[in-house]
């Protein structure tokens, strides 16, 4: 690869999994768009010595190091600093840089009506305004900016210090992709494509018998697979000289997986969500065990109230009854964990809202609540639409929060075989 970067995770929330990072795996893809390929991501917590550490592990390395976490003005915020002296650049307060960052902080202290103590705040913004000598300043999105900080010698790779905040960091891109020793950098990379496969229900063991027959006929193809929620990924990085090698990959899992391929880039939200408003057509949702999920699922794409009406949630036996017409001897003869239950909570849900498309889920989530007839795990599935019934019965294993995640993932399945046909759900 023309360009490698390193990325630098801050902060014991991040470290002991308090907050979960989402700076390493935007960073990542942002870096793999523009022809950078990342060979590590390193989170560390809030202790000098370990940032140090890391920062030596990946300049050993790569052509650029950033780091996220660490620019604001308590004690546990010394990104700044260490980064200075890795680079051999001490640092100094930038009184400009200060008077500005001194007007951010007053506009939000008189907005938030916050009372404060004036020289608790003076010096929290002079820390923040330390700058190490040389550095490129990347103006604050919140109170604390960034800086791209190149090394003292000239050898080593320059280091981009970002806020730990997403929104922060995401703001402050463009700004770091407009410096010139980042710009240096991505003059370097070349054009770094990743495309995906999507198989549903095949394991890896069969994939990696594939890929085992036509490794000979793959060169240059960086190949990864992911089983998610009973979605295998194949998601493969490569220059673009190596274009057929992947054509090669594809034809190869076309033939192998026919079957199960049901998608060649997009996801299943993507393909549910596209074939909703081609058609023009709606759906409503019934949701027992799930509890919400595969509506707030459905509704996480942009213009979504386009094809979503709404979704009941009726985890009661008298709510089925009342919100979505499941009738009481249903319930009382098989039980709400039934066949029966969940087509006619899709059709509830479709009356109820006037969709052209019904789905329902009953299941236990668990850890009670199960029997030997009806396990805990037990989930059965409906969608009801113009094209007809698709219908599923299985047992998720997992706990509470993973059976209810990898129900919805096969609900959006189901949605996905009623709307487009392909692998069965």
């Amino acid at each position: 690869m023309g360009a490698r970067a390193g990325i630098v995770v801050t902060g014991t929330e991040v470290l002991t999994g308090r907050v979960t990072d989402r700076n390493g795996p935007w960073l990542a893809e942002e870096l793999r768009r523009l022809g950078v390929d990342v060979g590590s991501v390193v989170v560390v917590g809030d202790r000098p010595e370990d940032l140090r550490a890391a920062l030596g592990f990946l300049a050993a390395g790569t052509d650029l190091v950033i780091t996220s976490g660490g620019l604001g003005p308590t004690a546990d915020d010394l990104t700044a600093e260490v980064v200075g002296d890795f680079c051999g650049r001490p640092s100094a307060v930038d009184e400009d840089l200060a008077r500005r960052i001194g007007a951010i902080v007053d506009r939000l202290m008189a907005r938030r009506g916050w009372r404060v103590d004036p020289a608790a705040t003076e010096a929290g913004t002079r820390k923040q305004a330390r700058v190490p000598q040389g550095a490129v300043v990347l103006e604050p999105v919140g109170t604390a900016p960034g800086l791209v900080v190149p090394p003292v010698t000239g050898d080593g790779p320059p280091v981009v210090v970002l806020p730990g905040p997403p929104s922060e960091l995401q703001a402050m891109w463009p700004a770091a992709l407009a410096a010139a020793p980042v710009r240096a950098v991505l003059d370097r990379a070349q054009e770094l494509r990743q495309d995906t496969l999507r198989l549903w229900g095949t394991p890896e063991s069969e994939l990696a018998a594939t890929l085992r027959r036509v490794d000979d006929q793959l060169a240059g193809l960086e190949i990864t697979t992911c089983l998610r929620d009973g979605e295998l990924e194949i998601v493969t990085r490569y220059a673009p000289d190596a274009a057929d090698a992947y054509g090669r990959l594809v034809e190869a899992v076309r033939s192998d997986y026919a079957a199960t391929l049901f998608s060649e880039g997009p996801e299943v939200d993507a393909l549910v969500a596209d074939a909703l408003a081609e058609r023009g057509l709606t759906v409503a949702t019934a949701e027992s065990c799930t509890g919400g999920q595969l509506v707030a699922r459905l509704i996480d794409r942009p213009g979504a109230s386009a094809w979503v009406p709404g979704g009941v949630v009726s985890y009661a036996n008298s709510a089925k009854e009342q919100l979505l017409g499941v009738r009481p001897d249903t319930l009382a003869t098989v039980g709400a964990v039934s066949p029966e239950v969940a087509r006619q909570l899709a059709d509830g849900a479709r009356d109820r809202f006037g969709a052209d498309v019904g789905i329902g889920v009953t299941g236990i989530a668990g850890p009670g609540g199960g029997s030997p007839d009806k396990p805990v795990g037990t989930v059965h599935l409906c969608a009801v639409g113009p094209d007809g019934v698709v219908t599923r019965s299985l047992v998720v294993p997992g706990d509470r929060a993973a059976f209810r995640k990898r129900t919805v993932t096969v609900g959006m399945h189901l949605l996905r075989a009623l709307l487009l046909g392909g692998p069965p759900a």
